[in-house]
């Protein structure tokens, strides 16, 4: 990042998969990506929109494609004789073309829901999946093979080359799509793995009744079976997710992890197809585990050929690729996976995972000399019963130089989600190394609602966003105040999202145990919420129906509608809100600041207007953090 221009870089690195020197392979200004083995041998890239070939050094390199408007997502067929990639394709009418004598007028004209989603507006192009031959590193004329449809693949808004691949035999695309449009697009998580025959022309949906997310299609590396992710309900997008696979010849489904009681994140194949390799949280950490198929096949409804590998205070972010034993790295080990990892205390790096042990080396050590510089937090994690007698975890990380004979102030912090796993991450905004640096004892309960304490817990905060998962957060605020080391008289709740909701609820329920607050883009009204966010699958199911259906709601928009509690908010709060944020929109910003002012009560609103749910911009970002400790200094 260059602070100066307020922007960043990003080139293409290597390094031996047994570690030591890392080079630069790329110096061009702009961002490479998606890079791939080119069928002469060579390193296929995207840079600007267009499909580069380079020596695996960066060097001869030479652009293939000049296609208008840019490509994305490329993929050349096994075969090294066709080339598939995405682009933007015009399939709605405009203002000005309806319009066409009044060509300079700025105007939306909207029939139908799903209007904007996640910071951008909807337009007239849709993103389609194309296909050209590719002879000699030249590409031939493209089909479009979702011509005339008005959808989009990858899915939107964070879709990306794992939506599409090609099928072994080179002879059809596989890709994720969810063909709806409108109000029944916004209300619905219905994806689909299709399958395209390039020679007959024709599309099959692989996945028809299955109603929920299908995502994620790798095929075994025989080809002859096809293994994805799955959600079974409609509308619930935090549903479990399912691993299946499907005999790609007789088209039949298993659905091989009935027994194991967590969501699968991420996974691949081992060589041998034999296997098949995953992520999933595990406490408030994500673990590798290790699936054999045929015996999992054979005990159905049972844990028989499931097994964790891995077993720290850690998370395994994503798997990179299988190293077999036999080779000159490795020697000793049945199997090397490579993963990505990371802890409270450590930004993401390349690991190598002893497959038979768990045991993990360090392969890339990026920041290794920024961490010898500075002294590192304590993290633990502590065991309490809530207020309904259930077991709940809570991090706690400790300052630097931590002394258990003084007092520190605590931040209680309140994860988004709301079903997101509060794990070991490396966050660059809510950074709690540098929370616990900054002098404050970071306790991070993780309350229900959240992955990795089986699905029972996960799926207990939909329709109760201001019932178990509050109290949770009051009961792991009393137990905190007990710590020896902890300034009872100074505790502050932060968070977003869902965080921030919970930020606006506690406000008024707190009973004075909160000397201040911080909520960035936090929901304070869930009945303007539902009627201006864009996901409306999400809203829908987690408030429990819409605020009009009278009973249905089970108390979303009355009892734990945060702006109810305005009349008791008597302590200082600052926001935090992004104006592209269409997930939690400005207005609950704008609500919750206005009564705060005419309350009377010290409040600041951090307004970041070229922002979406997160803050990506360097200057921003360096705002956002200057402001939240400003704050905590202030009122803490």
């Amino acid at each position: 990042y260059n602070i100066t221009e307020n922007k960043g870089e990003r080139n293409l690195y290597s390094i031996s998969v047994s570690g030591g020197e890392v080079k630069q392979i790329t110096t061009t200004v702009g961002g490479e990506g998606n890079v791939l083995k080119m069928p002469n041998g060579k390193m296929g890239y995207i840079y600007k929109g267009q499909l580069y070939a380079a020596e695996w050094d960066g060097s001869n390199a030479m652009q293939l494609t000049t296609i208008e408007g840019g490509i994305s997502n490329v993929r050349i067929s096994p075969d090294g004789q066709y080339i598939l990639y995405t682009q933007d394709v015009k399939t709605k009418k405009t203002t000005a073309d309806i319009y066409s004598d009044l060509s300079k007028a700025n105007v939306r004209i909207i029939d139908d829901l799903m209007y904007r989603h996640w910071d951008s507006w909807e337009d007239e192009y849709s993103s389609h999946v194309f296909f050209a031959p590719f002879t000699k590193n030249s590409v031939g004329t493209a089909k479009d093979i979702m011509e005339g449809e008005n959808y989009d693949c990858p899915q939107m808004p964070f879709g990306g080359l794992e939506d599409i691949i090609w099928n072994a035999d080179s002879k059809s695309i596989l890709y994720v799509c969810k063909k709806k449009t409108g109000k029944e697009y916004a209300t619905s998580t219905n994806t689909d793995i299709y399958l395209y025959d390039l020679e007959k022309d024709k599309t099959i949906n692989l996945t028809e009744g299955m109603l929920g997310f299908d995502t994620n299609p790798v095929l075994s590396p025989d080809g002859k079976e096809l293994a994805w992710l799955s959600m079974e309900i409609d509308g619930y997008e935090a549903d479990k997710n399912r691993l299946f696979i499907m005999d790609m010849k007789s088209k039949s489904k298993t659905y091989l992890t009935g027994a194991f009681d967590e969501n699968v994140d991420n996974f691949i194949w081992s060589s041998d197809g034999k296997k098949i390799y995953f992520i999933s949280p595990k406490n408030s950490s994500i673990q590798l585990y290790e699936i054999d198929i045929l015996q999992s096949m054979t005990a159905k409804g049972t844990m028989a050929g499931i097994k964790q590998i891995t077993n720290k205070q850690f998370d395994i972010t994503g798997i990179i690729g299988e190293i077999n034993k036999g080779t000159e790295i490795n020697k000793v080990a049945e199997s090397i996976l490579l993963v990505t990892g990371t802890d409270m205390n450590h930004a993401n790096e390349i690991y190598a995972v002893n497959i038979s042990s768990g045991e993990m080396q360090q392969i890339t050590k990026t920041n290794n000399s920024i961490y010898e510089s500075i002294k590192l937090s304590r993290i633990e994690n502590h065991w309490l019963k809530t207020f309904d007698g259930k077991e709940m975890m809570v991090n706690v990380i400790l300052p630097p130089n931590f002394d258990k004979t003084k007092k520190y102030p605590v931040l209680i912090y309140c994860q988004g989600g709301p079903q997101s796993a509060l794990t070991q991450y490396y966050s660059f905004r809510w950074n709690f190394q540098l929370m616990a640096a900054k002098g404050y004892v970071v306790i991070a309960p993780c309350r229900r609602g959240m992955p990795g304490f089986g699905t029972k817990w996960n799926e207990a905060i939909s329709t109760d966003w201001g019932g178990g998962a509050l109290q949770d957060y009051l009961y792991a605020t009393d137990w905190a105040k007990n710590l020896p080391y902890a300034d009872a008289d100074r505790f502050a709740a932060v968070g977003a999202s869902y965080g921030g909701y919970a930020v606006y609820m506690l406000a008024g329920i707190h009973d004075g145990r909160f000397k201040t607050f911080i909520a960035h883009d936090g929901i304070v009204n869930t009945q303007s919420f539902l009627g201006t966010t864009e996901e409306l699958w999400f809203a829908n199911f987690d408030m429990g129906g819409t605020y009009w259906e009278k009973g249905k709601h089970n108390d979303s928009y009355s009892k734990f509608n945060p702006i109810n509690y305005v009349s008791e908010w008597d302590t200082p709060i600052l926001i935090f809100q992004g104006g592209k944020d269409y997930r939690t929109t400005e207005d609950n910003a704008f609500q919750a600041f206005t009564a705060l002012q005419m309350k009377g009560i010290k409040s600041r609103f951090v307004y970041l207007p070229d922002e979406n749910h997160w803050v990506l911009s360097c200057q921003n970002a360096l705002v956002w953090q200057r402001e939240f400790y400003r704050w905590l200094e202030e009122t803490l």
